[in-house]
């Protein structure tokens, strides 16, 4: 009998839920992606990130584009929690240690994550703009919590989708083996999540937080 293990070339044996999840998970990566280019934006100036911001807000705040994201993350959760059962079985090697281990990180970031944006908007009524993520950066020890937090999150977004491309690509691109290229994304993404850091840290010497945000970092 076909094995079910992701990796099982026979893609069309796969139930409908492993393949929705595999789709829901393209859709977060585009949103993620853009998310991390706008947070990536602050190194040149918090006004550009702020008007990168109000720009793609206009997609994933408008009612529609927002419930679809809100559909997608529970999805993605709720089956990626089903995967890792799948998973565990077939641990084959180090990239399927990742694939796992980063996508159970994901499932947690996420969970806390979107809820914590949900109740800064709807309870506490504040603007959940580049300052409601960096309070907790740029204050001590929260930041202690916060930096390894936000940092082991874009790692395992990376870690993840290098994991998965690494077990789907079976071809080289400009001479680079599919491992080669797993390490190159995972190597970007070390150098984004500190890009990310120095921005948001004013370059490392601080950022200025309004003293409304600076309850969340209390």
């Amino acid at each position: 009998m076909t094995s079910l293990v992701p990796g099982n070339e026979q893609l069309g044996r796969r139930p409908l839920w492993w393949q929705m999840h595999y789709c829901s998970g393209l859709l977060l990566a585009v949103f993620v992606g853009s998310h991390l280019l706008n947070h990536l934006l602050v190194v040149i100036s918090p006004a550009l990130h702020l008007a990168f911001m109000a720009a793609a807000r206009k997609a994933y705040r408008h009612p529609l584009g927002e419930t679809v994201l809100l559909v997608a993350v529970l999805f993605q959760i709720g089956t990626g929690l089903r995967l890792v059962g799948f998973c565990a079985r077939e641990i084959g090697d180090n990239w399927r240690r990742l694939q796992v281990c980063a996508g159970l990180y994901l499932a947690l970031f996420l969970a806390i994550h979107v809820s914590s944006v949900l109740m800064g908007r709807l309870s506490a009524h504040l603007d959940t703009n580049l300052y409601f993520a960096a309070a907790g950066l740029n204050h001590y020890p929260q930041l202690l919590f916060f930096v390894p937090y936000y940092s082991l999150a874009i790692l395992a977004f990376f870690g993840h989708v290098a994991a998965i491309h690494r077990l789907k690509m079976h071809r080289r691109l400009a001479a680079i083996t599919p491992t080669g290229q797993a390490w190159i994304l995972l190597i970007m993404g070390a150098a984004l999540t500190l890009g990310v850091l120095y921005g948001m840290t004013n370059h490392f010497r601080g950022m200025v937080i309004p003293p409304k945000y600076l309850l969340l970092a209390r």
